[in-house]
């Protein structure tokens, strides 16, 4: 991929979409820690210094990724959500349904699950206060999409919405490090079958701690 110079603000802002999408198909080949500023550029076409232009770090890079993403799974989510509840089912069957929905589509989204994994200890670092600021108002925006889709069909969760929306967010993050093991733990579960109780299947391991935690949250009755 090489470019020319780009002069109007439109060009600006094709270049940053396609520093983005490159971005977006490493991390379908790597994990997040691999991804670096000098393959990102040399995938690209453009010099280090150009892609600096217009991203300060590779986080920032990452961290406006994480945004789409996350956008896109909601857009997603309320599709799934709308067909897969049954919003006459009592309680406890809406709580399960969700449960089930939210797992299902967030296994389904490694990449996404990977970077709310990096996202407190790694992102979030190595960018200046306005770009950490503005990703954290559109995070905002994001949860308060997913809350008001929750409260939807569980309005029962009430205030507890938010506070749910975002611990499903930083449980998809924890459980994703322990689903896709680096080589030299994988190769040591297979040679040690005993030790392999460590890795979880992420679906099936979001589904008990987001089902567990919904029931924990709606009020008995």
């Amino acid at each position: 991929m090489t470019f020319q110079r780009a002069r109007t603000e439109e060009q600006r802002e094709l270049r940053r979409q396609a520093i983005l999408d490159m971005a977006s198909t490493m991390l379908d080949e790597m994990p997040v820690a691999a991804v670096t500023l000098n393959e990102l550029s040399r995938r690209v076409g453009l010099a280090k210094p150009n892609v600096l232009r217009y991203f300060e770090s590779r986080e920032a890079v990452l961290l406006e990724l994480l945004d789409r993403f996350l956008r896109e799974w909601l857009t997603d989510l309320a599709g799934d959500l709308a067909g897969g509840v049954d919003d006459a089912a009592p309680m406890a069957e809406r709580a399960t349904a969700v449960a089930e929905i939210l797992s299902r589509s967030l296994s389904e989204r490694a990449v996404l699950c990977e970077l709310f994994g990096a996202q407190g200890s790694v992102l979030e670092h190595n960018v200046s206060v306005e770009v950490v600021a503005r990703y954290k108002r559109a995070s905002l925006d994001r949860l308060t999409t997913m809350t008001t889709l929750l409260q939807k069909h569980l309005p029962e969760l009430a205030d507890n919405a938010a506070l749910f929306s975002l611990q499903t967010m930083v449980l998809a993050g924890a459980l994703s490090a322990y689903s896709s093991p680096p080589p030299s733990l994988d190769a040591a579960y297979r040679a040690e079958p005993e030790l392999a109780r460590f890795h979880l299947e992420l679906r099936d391991a979001l589904k008990l701690s987001l089902t567990a935690t919904l029931l924990g949250v709606l009020p008995r009755r």
